[in-house]
């Protein structure tokens, strides 16, 4: 179970007043149709044993758990998936390479694993196809995931330019 502070994640969806349950069939597509837009992936990303995390005042979907653990954030803004370390290991799994992936220097693994922000000039490679705002995932050069956040820059131009933050990191795998 998820700790935050002492206190494990079903006190504290609870306490925040959030309501857990398992989803409905219909959601359970929703949420891979979304996916599959979203990442060119579908069911095998999103299991059947999920649990989700419905706000309270909307009972919409804001949160998904495997395992009692974070694995995506539903934005309520654009109904697209926040990734967390979880779901980018089994994204990592599943796509092939180098799609929505950046590659890093192997000297800057370590900061990055911590939390710290990918920054240009640290870019091996990067899928020429990300854009700005796409969920990407950060990994070494032999393909281990590093890191989960969010591409600032086009993956084009992470390569190119010496300056500047390429990927705004959300989590690392070493927090």
């Amino acid at each position: 179970m998820l700790n935050h502070g002492g206190m494990e994640l079903d006190h504290l969806v609870y306490s925040m007043g959030f309501i857990k349950r398992k989803p409905s069939d219909r959601e359970l597509d929703e949420l891979r149709w979304i996916a599959k837009l979203q990442f060119g992936v579908g069911g095998d990303f999103i299991p059947d044993d999920i649990d989700v995390v419905l706000s309270r005042s909307t009972l919409k979907i804001r949160l998904l758990l495997l395992n009692g653990e974070k694995y995506l954030t539903l934005r309520a803004g654009d109904y697209r998936f926040n990734l967390h370390i979880a779901s980018g290991k089994v994204l990592n799994r599943i796509l092939s390479h180098p799609k929505y992936r950046v590659y890093i220097k192997d000297e800057y693994i370590e900061f990055v694993a911590r939390g710290g922000n990918l920054f240009n000039k640290h870019v091996l490679m990067a899928d020429p196809g990300i854009k700005p705002n796409d969920e990407v995932l950060v990994t070494s050069s032999n393909g281990e995931l590093i890191a989960v956040g969010r591409a600032i820059i086009p993956g084009f131009e992470m390569v190119y330019y010496k300056r500047g933050e390429a990927v705004r990191v959300r989590e690392g795998v070493r927090k």
